[in-house]
């Protein structure tokens, strides 16, 4: 009979190795198949590390960044907007392409507060940064935890498309935590915002980085070919 694997083994790469890594794989051939009005699509003929030869589509993006704005009494913010292709309105944290050519990530991100909740913030950290595609999109997404938020001098500007009606809700960040956990709270950013805030709280928000810290995915990224504008 054969054992059974043991689960902690994994494939015999140590825990402490286990990080994310740049590596992209040598790209044979590529071809654009759409010049989208957001983002582009391109297929790939790509050479992976074994030697096989794989097709793949992929969609070139801006990247983007998004704000989990929190009050003093422990509340998060946020937006509600229409997203087409899932055909639902979700709540989400202020979000935003970073699509200004020369737009460094921080002023983005405080453009975007402005422009999607009329609000400025006198403290910015970084929370998280992840990539929520992975498997069919080049997005790199960085996620900033903004505090001591007021309201910006002439409020939120009137904003256009789905932008044009968007409440706002600010939610206890437990109650957040328990939506999220139950699937009443969906979107990707809503989910890895609020469960990072709730993690990093319970440390007295002592593992924050600073939200100038250097974002080596996107410059990889970039490098790569990924990134689009870039």
């Amino acid at each position: 009979m054969t054992a059974a694997p043991d689960p902690a083994a994994g494939d015999g790469v140590p825990w402490q190795d286990v990080r994310d890594e740049s590596d992209p794989g040598p790209v044979l051939t590529s071809e654009l198949l759409v010049s989208g009005k957001v983002w582009d699509v391109r297929r790939d003929t790509v050479e992976l590390r074994d030697g096989q030869v794989v097709v793949r589509d992929l969609v070139i993006h801006y990247g983007a960044v998004g704000v989990l704005a929190i009050d003093d009494e422990d509340r998060v913010l946020l937006v509600r907007q229409y997203r087409h292709p899932v055909a639902m309105m979700l709540w989400e944290p202020v979000a935003g392409l970073l699509d200004v050519p020369g737009e460094d990530p921080v002023s983005a991100a405080r453009r975007e507060l402005v422009e999607e909740a009329g609000l400025v913030a006198g403290r910015w950290d970084l929370l998280v940064d992840y990539e929520p595609s992975p498997g069919g999109s080049s997005e790199a997404l960085r996620l900033y935890l903004a505090r001591d938020v007021s309201p910006a001098p002439g409020g939120r500007p009137a904003g256009t498309g789905e932008e044009r009606d968007m409440p706002a809700a600010w939610i206890p960040l437990d109650e957040a935590r328990d939506r999220v956990l139950s699937g009443a709270l969906t979107a990707p950013i809503t989910v890895v915002g609020v469960l990072a805030a709730v993690c990093l709280r319970a440390e007295g928000w002592s593992s924050l980085r600073p939200a100038d810290s250097p974002w080596p995915v996107r410059d990889a990224l970039v490098t790569a070919g990924r990134i689009r504008g870039s």
